[in-house]
């Protein structure tokens, strides 16, 4: 019965934009990959009105929705856009996932002008190069805001292209700080019994010993890595100045695989010693959100890595019946001996605004994105509309009274929301973070890894290899990431393990990359 539904809900949906959308264009060539600049197109949209209010238009768009923050086109930002731009949007959003939508839509050819993607990889630049999405560079010369701000963010720019030198996704900068991760500790718990948050692994293992005999029934370091499992083991190869998968080391400008090195061995040693000790869960290789949540905020356990918007998250909560009760920010300690303190560099998007190729409106669509990259939409995008939902002190920004928390500021505005911003100010969720949060803020860019690991994007050959070999070297990663940690497996057999991994094609994944980031190290936007 669900799935009669949900075909019910795809047909309809596939009608509505063959009906509203702009796929029925089938006249209208579409640009020459060749040209680039966009310099030969013409648009025919009106001018604007003689007292400069932009001229009405409406796209069809469909954007994803959020459970916290649900969908609702009576949300202030949509006017707020449309007084400023002209437009306005024809919303439809998923039932079910958006990469199903998606999948249907396309394959229906009756596209939406805009479509919200959740990868480039697995979405935009897939079918962008089947055809079904613009080329945003070609229509440069009708976009100065998004040139000027390629010229400002080239990396973040490379990193939106595809394989074939194309951008089919809309560059972000900003909102990516949401996806930035700390390590935590319980502050309150550790002066009230002198204890110092540790610098290195050993002083990790000191101090997690310690709590452990204050504590015994707590597990001192805990984390939800069955949860997030790639985003924990980033966290402890970054502390040891590896990585658990193929990355580039900018000291030799090489691509390296990180699980068959010497620093990630030391990894394994240091985990494996926490485990025996029981300073961290037994299970903690599937442990979960909902069991961690409870340890942290209770004395189960006392250190801890994730988003660092859990600090208000724990603290708002557990203040209520706890007003000792302090989650901070920890400085990552380092692994080695003389080695850095450093977190892994995870704070981008990979999601973002896509258009459809065959749009009847593609130019006015270009131009009305186009506003997303000027200071004016940025400040948009971030804060509103001063008066309205922000004031402006001096060049000092700050939301009105009523705006107390980012989650209800979006639930009730529909700021930073899907499809209602490219470019961020951060600044503006800031302002509505606690004081604590903001220091963490500032304390954890201290701590970022020197540079952002280059993002090369990959031919469909090289993908089908990437999913083939690289999901069987992951596999066998992980499999004995397990059994190294836990003592199923001797650390006496590292060198057969190194082997093992090796065999399963470790130096393709790694030919590949560097053929992949060559690629995208040579293009230029000039």
């Amino acid at each position: 019965m669900k799935r009669t539904k949900w075909i019910a809900f795809a047909i309809a949906l596939i009608m509505l934009f063959a009906a509203a959308c702009s796929g029925g264009n089938t006249n209208k060539p579409d640009p020459s990959p060749s040209n680039t600049s966009g310099g030969n197109q013409q648009s025919d949209a009106p001018s604007a009105t003689p007292d400069d209010t932009p001229a009405k238009k409406t796209f069809t768009a469909l954007l994803d929705n959020n459970a916290t923050f649900p969908y609702t086109k009576e949300w202030p930002v949509w006017d707020m856009i449309e007084k400023k731009t002209g437009v306005t949007l024809d919303v439809q959003i998923p039932s079910g996932k958006l990469s199903e939508t998606l999948s249907l839509v396309i394959a229906s050819g009756s596209l939406p002008d805009l479509m919200y993607m959740h990868s480039r990889k697995n979405d935009s630049n897939k079918y962008g190069q089947q055809g079904a999405l613009a080329n945003i560079l070609d229509y440069l010369d009708i976009m100065p805001n998004l040139k000027a701000w390629i010229e400002k963010y080239p990396e973040e720019a490379k990193a939106a292209l595809a394989a074939d030198g194309k951008m089919y996704m809309f560059p972000n900068e900003g909102f990516g700080e949401t996806n930035r991760m700390i390590w935590m500790y319980r502050e309150d718990i550790f002066k009230k019994h002198n204890l110092t948050p540790p610098t290195t692994y050993d002083e990790l293992y000191t101090v997690l010993k310690e709590l452990k005999q204050l504590y015994p029934d707590s597990y001192p370091l805990a984390m939800r890595f069955g949860q997030i499992p790639e985003e924990m083991l980033a966290h402890f190869t970054s502390n040891f100045e590896t990585s658990g998968d193929v990355y580039f080391d900018f000291d030799t400008n090489t691509w390296k695989y990180g699980a068959t090195e010497e620093n990630y061995r030391e990894m394994m040693v240091s985990l494996k010693k926490l485990f025996d000790e029981k300073l961290i869960p037994s299970d903690f290789l599937t442990m979960q959100t909902k069991q961690w949540q409870d340890m942290v905020s209770t004395s189960g356990a006392f250190i801890t890595i994730d988003y660092i918007t859990r600090i208000d998250f724990f603290n708002n909560a557990m203040r209520q019946e706890n007003p000792e009760y302090n989650m901070q920010f920890m400085a990552p300690p380092a692994g080695l001996s003389g080695g850095k303190q450093q977190n892994p560099y995870m704070h981008f998007l990979e999601g973002g605004l896509t258009v459809h190729s065959k749009s009847k409106q593609i130019e006015d669509v270009m131009k009305y994105m186009d506003f997303f990259y000027s200071e004016e939409g940025r400040t948009l995008a971030s804060w509103g509309v001063e008066g309205e939902t922000y004031t402006d002190n001096d060049g000092t920004k700050q939301f009105l009274p009523q705006f107390t928390d980012v989650t209800e500021m979006r639930k009730q505005t529909g700021l930073a929301t899907s499809g209602t911003y490219t470019w961020i100010d951060y600044n503006a969720h800031l302002a509505l973070f606690s004081e604590d949060l903001r220091n963490a803020y500032i304390e954890a860019r201290k701590y970022d890894m020197p540079a952002m690991q280059p993002r090369p994007a990959f031919l469909e050959a090289e993908n089908e290899l990437l999913s083939m070999t690289g999901q069987a070297v992951m596999k066998h990663r992980e499999e004995n990431f397990a059994k190294f940690v836990t003592g199923s497996r001797s650390l006496s057999e590292w060198d057969k393990y190194v082997e093992e991994i090796n065999g399963l094609g470790v130096q393709k994944l790694l030919d590949t990359y560097t053929e992949a980031h060559r690629r995208q190290a040579s293009i230029s936007f000039k």
